[in-house]
């Protein structure tokens, strides 16, 4: 292999770290460990995430950022260019575009399996051409009517994720009687939706998305109940890192925990997934993630 970086763990953790020239074939889901949960790690090209917004917004930091955490031990690189936070704006298709292709791009050449984080079908087919993997598509009910059609000819993993309305409305539509039963439900008639357009059922993995259309007490209990979620008969991925219920948990004085200030709940909430028999976690801190997974699975909790 040429590299032209410095072994993973060497110098200043924040130094760029050049893309490394590869001549092996990119990595697939082939190559993924089965033994285990595994760890996607967060890379938001974007300037108004919640967590890092406009940490790496230039495509020069997202490849850095990303090559980090594929060091750092995350199987999956999840690249999205587009916030999902509540009450984000839109971002035009040629912006999203634009800030993602060179990320995939340089990310795969180096050897990582990326996953590309959209709602709309075109991203997903470029990504798809410049050597991502998995589509991880958070759009709920309103997803891009293009999109069972695409993953059912490029045969992808497609992870489903649960979200009523958009970033803009989710909020004011988390009314439910009975959030497992309605989600675990609604997560169904989706399925059932991609499987009639022709998506093999055994390409989807249901995310319950945690933080959408979803108030704090909602999040916990889908998280007690995460066997139930299993029991639909597909793989399951929990994302909740960094998220606002935990700043509400953490809460100390009045003051909601700062994003960053909740990274320990989050490899907590990664943990009992992974005990659970979750598919995957997705976190912004790979390396403790895969560390708090391969203890899960040691125990034998898979």
């Amino acid at each position: 292999m040429d590299s032209l970086a410095a072994a993973p763990g060497t110098g200043p953790a924040t130094s760029p770290l050049p893309v490394i020239r590869t001549v092996r074939a990119p990595r697939t889901t082939a190559d993924l460990p089965a033994d285990r949960a595994l760890v996607l790690g967060i890379l938001n090209v974007t300037p108004d995430s919640f967590s890092d917004g406009g940490d790496h917004a230039t495509t020069d930091d997202a490849v850095a950022h990303g090559l980090r955490l594929h060091y750092g031990g995350a199987d999956i690189i999840d690249v999205g260019g587009e916030s999902t936070r509540p009450h984000a704006d839109e971002v035009p298709l040629e912006e999203e575009l634009a800030r993602v292709l060179p990320v995939v791009r340089a990310l795969v050449s180096a050897g990582a399996l990326v996953s590309i984080d959209t709602r709309h079908a075109e991203t997903a087919r470029q990504a798809l051409d410049a050597g991502a993997g998995i589509v991880n598509d958070i759009s709920g009910d309103g997803y891009d009517p293009d999109m069972p059609a695409l993953v059912a000819e490029r045969q992808v993993p497609y992870i489903l994720t649960h979200r009523r309305g958009t970033a803009k409305t989710m909020d004011g539509m988390a009314q439910y009687g009975d959030v497992v039963a309605e989600v675990a439900a609604e997560l169904t008639s989706l399925r059932d939706r991609f499987v009639e357009a022709g998506v093999d059922a055994g390409q989807i993995i249901l995310d319950p998305g945690i933080g959408f259309a979803k108030t704090d007490e909602h999040n916990w209990e889908i998280l007690r109940n995460l066997d139930v979620f299993l029991g639909l008969g597909h793989r399951v991925l929990v994302g909740a890192s960094r998220k606002r219920f935990l700043g509400t948990l953490l809460a100390s004085a009045g003051r909601t925990a700062a994003p960053a200030e909740r990274d320990h709940a989050s490899l907590a909430v990664a943990t009992l997934a992974a005990a659970s028999g979750a598919w995957g976690v997705r976190v912004h801190d790979p390396q403790a993630a895969l560390d708090a997974v391969k203890v899960a699975a040691a125990v034998g909790v898979r």
